[in-house]
């Protein structure tokens, strides 16, 4: 085996190994279950899903997530998904409801980027505000030559 061999192998172990996940790395977040057993599969899926989210906005303090099964008599069982999100300047709490619990994750966290979205374009829409709006001479201001 040549150089070329090695560096084949090289390269796939940089592609085998996955990069770790923001929400490990920067906050603390808390994935409980209510009337449920939360298995790692479903851990790792929520915060996989999460993830998404601190790409587009990386001011997260901590957030909560709460897993439930409410068992209604006069509905069939719904999987229930609460998130309680601690941004820098807000608050976000979200709830999503379906049949199928990875449903109910995939909704929740479709909600939770449209609001993170929003809060992030705000945010910086107030910082340029000045700028948009600063004086411009007009051609009365401006002296003739």
């Amino acid at each position: 085996m040549g150089m070329y061999g090695q560096a084949a192998t090289g390269l796939r172990s940089v592609k085998a190994s996955r990069r770790p996940l923001a929400w490990r790395a920067t906050m603390n977040l808390q994935i409980s279950g209510h009337h449920l057993e939360l298995t790692p599969a479903l851990r790792e899926y929520v915060i996989t899903k999460l993830d998404r989210v601190l790409r587009h906005f990386d001011q997260v303090i901590d957030g909560s997530v709460v897993l439930s099964v409410d068992n209604h008599r006069e509905k069939e069982k719904r999987q229930k998904v609460e998130i309680n999100l601690h941004l820098r300047g807000k608050d976000i709490f979200i709830e999503s409801c379906d049949v199928d619990m990875y449903a109910a994750i995939d909704l929740m966290v479709d909600k939770l980027d449209r609001q993170v979205l929003r809060h992030k374009d705000k945010i910086q829409g107030h910082a340029h505000a000045t700028m948009k709006y600063g004086h411009e001479p007009q051609e009365s201001e401006v002296p003739a030559p």
